[in-house]
């Protein structure tokens, strides 16, 4: 077998089941694992995915700072923003986690809306100003600058006691076998236990996020309620998220 085509082969496996594993590969393909980690090491320098002890993960998304972020699809997050937004009912207790495209959830909610809304995000916060209807509770916490929410142990005892309709969570990147995942374990632990006190949780997610993994799992997707995505992206793009039985809302 050509090393071009052992190459295609661990890419569409990549694609396929999220993960590749060295020794696997070398007994199915008949090599050595030393060929196969030459060619994850390979691919990697090429920038084609991320090598990890054993094996390989699709290619991590970068993570641009907060202020970076607000320019990455800006139409797109738009419209998830107003897709999200319907889904608040009155009267509901609503917990936003931080991020460029949650900000547009608020930005989209109804001037007469009565509700409670909670973030661990001083940012999101900061968007409610003038909704004068809403309750606002701002979870306090140590403060991880990338993404502007507060972890750690206070965030997580103050989380405990709240009981949200709605989570809608961020991720940085989500596949089918790898779930979403995120780039830091602590506010990974913190989205997860979010969710594992709300009633229903979804993600809206932009198109760059989709078939990648970040280190740090949060959830797979069979734990939340549904992915809120651009329409457009495409049956062949979608029919591996909807396999696993998560609810797809096009927006």
């Amino acid at each position: 077998m050509l090393t071009s085509q052992r190459k295609a082969l661990i890419l569409d496996r990549l694609r396929r089941q999220g993960q590749v594993i060295a020794k696997d590969i070398a007994a199915e393909f008949g090599l050595s694992e030393d060929t196969i980690r030459r060619d994850l090491r390979e691919m990697a320098a090429e920038g084609l995915l991320q090598r990890v002890h054993g094996g390989a993960l699709p290619l991590s998304p970068g993570l641009p700072d907060f202020t970076e972020r607000r320019s990455v699809a800006p139409d797109a997050k738009q419209r998830l923003g107003a897709a999200a937004a319907r889904l608040i009912r009155p009267g509901q207790m609503v917990f936003l986690d931080g991020g460029t495209t949650t900000a547009e959830i608020v930005r989209h909610l109804p001037r007469d809306l009565t509700c409670t809304i909670v973030t661990h995000s001083p940012t999101i916060a900061g968007e409610l100003e003038h909704h004068e209807r809403l309750e606002v509770i701002l979870i306090g916490g140590k403060l991880y600058r990338h993404s502007m929410v507060a972890t750690g142990a206070a965030a997580f005892a103050a989380i405990s006691d709240l009981r949200p309709d709605l989570f809608f969570l961020g991720a940085t990147a989500a596949h089918p076998a790898q779930g979403l995942t995120t780039g830091d374990f602590e506010e990974a632990a913190i989205k997860r236990h979010i969710a594992s006190v709300s009633v229903e949780t979804y993600v809206p997610l932009t198109a760059e996020k989709l078939d990648a993994a970040s280190p740090c799992r949060i959830l797979p997707l069979t734990a939340i309620s549904g992915l809120i995505l651009p329409a457009g992206l495409g049956e062949p793009v979608l029919a591996p998220y909807r396999f696993t039985g998560v609810n797809i809302i096009e927006a």
